[in-house]
């Protein structure tokens, strides 16, 4: 039996170690630890890597989000349309501005339903706030027309999409704002928590900066309430670090994604979560549905395959919205919670291992 990581820090480190460790010299050595020249260059970077004019560095996704929020004057009595599959972090970032989350149902992949959207829209309504779920580009095009007509914000949940694209162009470039999160486990993970907002309004990223920082102006001149929400030197040191193999990592997980695609083709009790066009999706996660999903997933833990489920329970049917959202209808997340697992998908996989899963999922069936 063989025995698979579903990720591989050590790896990395083993391999990339040395200039990590260099970039957290850098900071040692410049002796500035908040706001410095590694934030402002990663900053730069990531704002050219995304193909927009602005980035702001803040201290996770969900703030990130808060933050976009609070900039484009979202209020308590405002209403955001999002979707009920994802991270709770889209949906708290929503609450913590005092804002109505308002739930979409989903397509069979998982992303937001656009053709629903405009049946949702009441006079309280002020933004749109989809996700990128898995790192798959969803129809972000057609979204944004929608939003125009109507005069809302869009707002891109990119916290699983760096680099993700959409008709040769980068995702996170389509709305007034897109947030990523650089989670450890995101395709461009920090090593502990850190965030990011890309914006081409030069207003609303000044706006941005300001509330990062306590809502600051200049020192100690408070224009407006802020937050304590600020991306650490030592974070972006390393990020920055990361950033230059985040393409070549891309490239290696669309191989293992391929190789799943090849291996798994053909059996009938599974679908795979994919996109329309396979070089488009980043492959943050590489998933499958089944209805025997519980049963798999056990099967593939005793035979040292390790899964986890993106994600088990809808948004507003989590614990803390009990009765809140009861007569929500919501029918296809409900289906797609329960079906869906994420096998082991990362740049430092080997083919093998794909293999060797895939044999197993195969043997489950046949």
């Amino acid at each position: 039996m063989q025995k698979v990581k579903y990720l591989d820090f050590p790896e990395e480190y083993r391999l990339r170690g040395k200039s990590y460790m260099k970039a957290i010299s850098r900071v040692f050595i410049s002796g500035i630890y908040v706001l410095g020249p590694e934030v402002a260059n990663f900053e730069k970077e990531f704002s050219k890597f995304t193909g927009t004019k602005n980035c702001i560095g803040v201290a996770n996704g969900l703030e990130a989000i808060q933050i976009s929020l609070m900039a484009l004057g979202i209020k308590p009595g405002d209403e955001v349309i999002t979707t009920p599959i994802s991270a709770v972090a889209t949906t708290l970032a929503i609450l913590a501005v005092g804002a109505t989350p308002v739930f979409s149902d989903v397509n069979e992949d998982g992303q937001i339903n656009i053709d629903l959207i405009e049946r949702l829209i009441t006079k309280r309504t002020k933004a749109v706030l989809p996700v990128h779920l898995y790192g798959q580009p969803m129809d972000i095009v057609e979204l944004k027309k929608i939003c125009n007509k109507h005069k809302l914000f869009l707002i891109e949940d990119a916290a699983q999409a760096h680099g993700t694209k959409l008709d040769g162009k980068k995702v996170g470039t389509f709305g007034d704002v897109a947030c990523y999160s650089f989670y450890p486990t995101k395709n461009l993970g920090a090593i502990g928590d850190g965030g990011a907002i890309t914006t081409n309004n030069l207003k609303v990223a000044q706006i941005c900066h300001e509330i990062r920082d306590y809502g600051q102006k200049s020192k100690y001149i408070h224009s407006r309430f802020g937050l304590n929400s600020r991306l650490d030197e030592l974070q972006a040191s390393i990020l920055l670090e990361k950033l230059k193999y985040l393409e070549i990592d891309n490239k290696k997980r669309q191989e293992i994604a391929k190789r799943y695609i090849k291996r798994l083709r053909g059996i009938e009790e599974i679908k795979m979560v994919l996109p329309e066009t396979i070089e488009d999706s980043n492959y943050h996660l590489f998933v499958i549905r089944t209805t025997k999903r519980d049963d798999l997933k056990n099967y593939l833990a005793k035979n040292g395959i390790p899964t986890l489920i993106h994600y088990p329970i809808t948004i507003p049917d989590q614990p803390m919205f009990k009765g809140i959202y009861k007569n929500i209808n919501i029918p296809i997340a409900r289906k797609f919670v329960n079906e869906i697992l994420s096998l082991p998908c990362h740049p430092f996989m080997k083919l093998s291992e794909v293999d060797y899963i895939s044999d197993k999922i195969r043997d489950f069936f046949l």
